[in-house]
C-alpha cells in the first residue's frame, strides 16, 4: 500500500480531507477532480465541535479556527410571529463540555485550506479534468475509468464524488437521489445591508410553516450568509440555478415582515433542490469504498454534511494505518465504525425538518413549548453523542 497510490474520486471537502488524512499516515494519494479546477460552490457551512476534533487530527485545526466565526448562540425564532422561541448559549459551558467551539465558515475558504494543504504535501497528487464513469478491479488493485478513456490504477479507490456519485451507482445501483420536496435559496448579504437589529453573533433559524430562514455572519463579519428553504414540491433536482427575487419570495409570503425584510436584502439568488438517500450498508466493493455524501448524503437540517465527511476521512485513514496491508479488514472496520452514526444523522435530519424547522399550527406550538423547556445542560446532553470527540473512544475492532 505504501508503493501504489490510493485513488480518490472527488476533490470536494471530503475527498481532500481523506487525501490529507492518508498522506499524513504515509500513504501516496492521487485525487481525481471532474472540474477544470479545485473550487467549491456555495457560501456558509456550520461546524459543530466534532468537526474541530477532526480538523485537529488532520493537522489543520489552527488553520480552520483562523477562518471561522465562533458564534455565541443558536437562536430559534418563530417566523410567523417574530417571537424568540429560545436561544442556546454556545460559549463557556458548551465549549468546556465538548472541548471545541461551534463555528461557521465560508465553504470556499475551508476548501481552500484543504487544497493548499494537499498542494504542499509530497504524498498528494491533485489532478483535474478527470470525469470518472466507473471502476474495475482485479482483487489486488482498483482502477478508475475516465470518460476520456484513461485508466488510473491504485491499491484502493475511494468514492468521494458526492450526492450523484458514479462510484456509488456502480456499487449500490440505487438510482437518482430522493427529492425531499424542498428548495433552498442562498445569498450572501454585506453586513452593512443586514438589518442592524438582526446582526447577531448567532446561527439564527426562523422556523415557519413549511419554510424556514437561516442566517449567520461569515468571513470576519464582512457578510451574512442567508439560506432559506420552502416546501414547493419540485419534480426535478438541480443545483446552483440562478432564480429571480420574485421566485424566491413565493414560498415566504406568510412569514412575518421582520423575517421577510431579510429576504429583501438578498441578491444574486441561487437555488438548490434538497435531496438525500436512504441509509445503506453497501459502502464497500472489494477495493472500492465510499466516503462522505457518496456514502450517506443527508438533508441540511442537522448541519452535519461536511462534519460527517471529515470524520469519515480521519476514521478511514486510521483504520488503514492500523491494519497495514489488510485492506479488506480496514474497510470493514471503517464501515462498521461509521455506518450507524451517519445513518442516525441522515434520518435525524429528516425528523428535524419535519418537527423543528417546518411545523405549523398545534405542531408548531408544541415545538415551541418543548424547545423553551430545554435547558442548556439538557441540550448538550441530548447532542453529546454527536458533538463529543468520536475518536477518543474507538469502537472495538470488527
Amino acid at each position: 500500500m505504501r508503493q501504489d497510490p490510493i485513488i480518490i474520486a472527488g476533490g470536494g471537502i471530503g475527498g481532500l480531507a481523506a487525501a490529507i488524512a492518508l498522506a499524513r499516515k504515509g500513504f501516496p494519494v492521487t485525487v481525481l477532480e471532474r472540474a477544470s479546477r479545485y473550487q467549491e460552490i456555495g457560501a456558509g457551512i456550520q461546524l459543530g465541535p466534532n468537526a474541530f476534533h477532526a480538523f485537529d487530527r488532520l493537522g489543520l485545526g489552527d488553520a480552520a479556527r483562523a477562518i471561522a466565526v465562533f458564534i455565541d448562540q443558536l437562536r430559534l425564532m418563530d417566523a410567523i410571529s417574530a417571537e424568540e422561541i429560545t436561544s442556546i448559549d454556545l460559549t463557556s459551558y458548551f465549549r468546556r463540555r465538548f472541548g471545541n467551539p461551534y463555528a461557521v465558515v465560508h465553504r470556499g475558504d475551508l476548501h481552500g485550506i484543504f487544497v493548499r494543504a494537499c498542494e504542499a504535501h509530497p504524498n498528494v497528487s491533485l489532478r483535474t479534468d478527470c470525469d470518472i464513469v466507473g471502476y474495475e478491479q482485479n482483487g489486488a488493485r482498483a482502477t478508475a475509468l475516465l470518460k476520456s478513456g484513461e485508466r488510473i490504477t491504485g491499491c484502493l479507490l475511494i468514492g468521494a464524488d458526492g450526492l450523484r456519485s458514479r462510484i456509488r451507482q456502480q456499487m449500490v445501483g440505487d438510482g437518482a437521489p430522493r427529492i425531499a420536496g424542498h428548495t433552498t435559496y442562498r445569498s450572501v448579504i454585506p453586513t452593512e445591508q443586514m438589518p442592524e437589529d438582526l446582526r447577531w453573533n448567532a446561527a439564527t433559524l426562523w422556523a415557519g410553516a413549511k419554510c424556514h430562514l437561516v442566517h449567520y455572519p461569515l468571513s470576519g463579519w464582512k457578510v451574512f450568509n442567508l439560506a432559506i428553504t420552502c416546501h414547493n414540491d419540485p419534480t426535478e433536482a438541480f443545483a446552483a440555478r440562478p432564480v429571480t427575487h420574485e421566485e424566491v419570495l413565493e414560498g415566504f409570503r406568510d412569514v412575518h415582515p421582520r423575517a421577510k425584510a431579510i429576504i429583501h436584502h438578498g441578491r444574486d439568488w441561487k437555488a438548490w433542490v434538497t435531496c438525500d438517500r436512504d441509509p445503506t450498508d453497501r459502502w464497500i466493493d472489494g477495493r472500492v469504498v465510499l466516503l462522505g455524501d457518496a456514502a450517506h448524503p443527508m438533508l441540511q437540517y442537522f448541519a452535519q454534511g461536511a462534519c460527517m465527511a471529515l470524520e469519515d476521512a480521519v476514521c478511514l485513514a486510521e483504520r488503514l494505518a492500523e491494519t497495514e496491508g489488510d485492506i479488506a479488514h480496514a474497510l470493514e472496520r471503517y464501515r462498521n465504525a461509521r455506518m450507524l452514526r451517519t445513518a442516525r444523522v441522515q434520518l435525524g435530519a429528516r425528523e428535524l425538518g419535519d418537527h423543528v424547522y417546518h411545523p405549523s399550527g398545534v405542531h408548531a406550538l408544541l415545538r415551541n413549548q418543548l424547545m423553551r423547556e430545554t435547558s442548556l445542560e439538557r441540550f448538550c446532553e441530548n447532542l453529546a453523542w454527536l458533538y463529543q470527540d468520536p475518536f477518543s473512544e474507538r469502537p472495538a475492532a470488527a
